[in-house]
């Protein structure tokens, strides 16, 4: 389902907002309809048996089974160029930046995507194949400049640790004398992105960057939440029709958040339910800023009505979001489905373009 579907771009644009919100109040009717409780598979109490890691004595964990990385390309004759640069060497982060190759031969400055991958805030990495070629694709897709970053993961590093490396990755970026950040980037046009986990930390990050007014960090247009990864103690519709769903079960779910988020909390802490305690009042933050959000999921996720509910508060709040959801799929689609991907190129292209031409 595309996002904007007006030929005319600048009606386009102003259409677009109603169209989100009937989409939205159409999405949450029909999820209600399907709320009918699954009988749930019984979860492993060991958090680190249930995720099949090993817990060392030294508190770190080992992974066993890691997926394949790819090296960074910066062969010419590819569509998009990509290296890797260090970010905080006592901690280990650093950023895959990707370049689409023609940009090198144009005038006018692209706009930088600062992407945060997936994996529970537990497993995977930037150099992680699936989304070396995720972001390698959308660069030449969207035309942006992609900085996919290396954070620290749980349960060595708890949260806030990913949120803390986000807003020092964009004060890197802002101080950074890379030729292609220096001489390529727009950094009136920058965005934060991230899919599942990385979703949660785009939005974590952006409050916090929305908090601080820190001139440190080049200007933030918007937040690009890709299937965010929220939860919370009360189960939705969504979680409990889809609980034994094979690409986010409740088990798995349950036990990310437990070796993520911080000693002695639960998953109605501000960092899992957005919804919850402070988490409306700190949507004013986005609000002000004058920030857009764009949401998207699919109804196969069992985060979808988290999703959704996101969206309906920050609408109520005053923030400027558009919320893109389709039938069926399941989460993390577009890292295995490269037509699913393509598909939310053309969502992410659209949503940044629109931006700046109403600003124009």
């Amino acid at each position: 389902m595309s996002l904007f579907s007006f030929s005319h771009y600048k009606f386009l644009w102003r259409c677009s907002i109603a169209f989100a919100f009937f989409l939205t109040l159409f999405f949450i009717a029909n999820s209600l309809t399907l709320q009918a409780q699954s009988t749930s598979t019984p979860c492993n109490k060991d958090p680190y048996k249930q995720l099949n890691l090993i817990l060392n004595q030294n508190g770190t964990v080992t992974r066993p089974d890691k997926p394949p990385d790819s090296p960074p390309a910066a062969d010419p004759t590819l569509l998009v160029l990509s290296k890797d640069l260090s970010i905080n060497p006592s901690k280990g982060t650093w950023a895959r930046l990707y370049l689409p190759r023609a940009a090198q031969h144009q005038r006018s400055k692209l706009p930088l995507v600062l992407f945060f991958h997936g994996g529970g805030f537990i497993f995977l990495s930037a150099a992680s194949t699936i989304f070396h070629e995720f972001c390698f694709n959308m660069a030449n897709d969207v035309v942006a400049v992609v900085v996919s970053l290396e954070y620290r993961l749980a349960p060595e590093h708890r949260l806030p640790a990913a949120y803390d490396d986000a807003v020092e990755a964009l004060q890197w970026i802002k101080a950074s004398q890379d030729d292609w950040l220096k001489n390529l980037v727009d950094y009136s046009n920058v965005f934060l992105m991230g899919s599942s986990a990385g979703g949660n930390i785009a939005y974590n990050a952006g409050l916090r960057a929305a908090a601080a007014a820190d001139y440190q960090i080049p200007k933030i247009k918007g937040l690009i939440l890709v299937q965010p990864f929220f939860g919370g103690t009360q189960r939705t519709g969504s979680e409990r029709r889809l609980a034994n769903e094979p690409h986010l079960g409740q088990c798995f779910n349950y036990a990310m958040w437990e070796l993520s988020l911080p000693v002695g909390v639960d998953r109605d802490h501000e960092y899992c339910n957005p919804t919850a305690g402070n988490g409306p009042a700190r949507l004013e933050l986005i609000e002000r800023v004058g920030w857009w959000v764009l949401v998207t999921g699919c109804g196969g996720d069992p985060l979808v009505d988290r999703q959704v509910q996101l969206v309906k508060l920050m609408k109520k709040k005053g923030v400027k979001v558009v919320g893109h959801f389709s039938p069926g799929d399941y989460h993390g689609i577009q890292d295995s489905d490269p037509l699913k991907a393509k598909e939310l190129y053309r969502v992410i292209k659209t949503f940044i373009s629109a931006l700046n031409y109403a600003q124009e």
